[in-house]
């Protein structure tokens, strides 16, 4: 008679598994690029009521009306507009009416996010090109040549007085 043989499953050795994982995870952690968020400066309102927002009125002349449809389109004061034209226009209004300026924004609950974030982007440009061109008047160099004090006075006198509705 035969004699039954013990046959055994031979060990893997998972010693070095852990060391392996490890090394691979700093790997991919180290030549992974991480991106950057992307998003706009704005100044939310209050969380609380203590501090309520005043309702001032403005007048036709110092008011810019934007209008951004579903299409994509933009409609600044009746006039359909390109980015380029709105950056222009944008930034001689805010200009030539200095403090007393405010744009209003009006979009379409349809309208695309890239477009919305697009006209965003040209208004940052024209209120950059405005305050730029308020430097070139007042120190006679650039905004980003001025010193902190002489770009804050700037940014004090050109805020960013945007209204949106939705």
């Amino acid at each position: 008679m035969k004699r039954k043989e013990d046959r055994r499953i031979p060990e893997l050795n998972t010693t070095s598994t852990a060391d392996i994982s490890f090394m691979l995870l700093i790997f991919f952690l180290v030549t992974t690029s991480m991106d950057a968020d992307k998003g706009m400066v704005r100044q939310l309102p209050p969380a609380d009521d203590s501090t309520r927002q005043v309702v001032l009125d403005v007048s036709r002349e110092h008011l810019l009306s934007l209008s951004l449809d579903a299409d994509g389109s933009l409609v600044a004061d009746g006039d359909t507009l390109t980015s380029a034209q709105l950056r222009e226009k944008a930034a001689d209004f805010i200009y030539g009416q200095g403090h007393e300026h405010l744009i209003t924004l009006q979009t379409a609950p349809d309208a695309t996010y890239n477009c919305y974030f697009e006209l965003q982007n040209q208004l940052a440009m024209a209120y950059a090109d405005a305050r730029d061109r308020l430097a070139q008047e007042r120190f006679g160099k650039a905004l980003e040549k001025c010193s902190t004090e002489e770009q804050q006075e700037l940014l004090e006198a050109l805020p960013q007085r945007v209204a949106e509705e939705f």
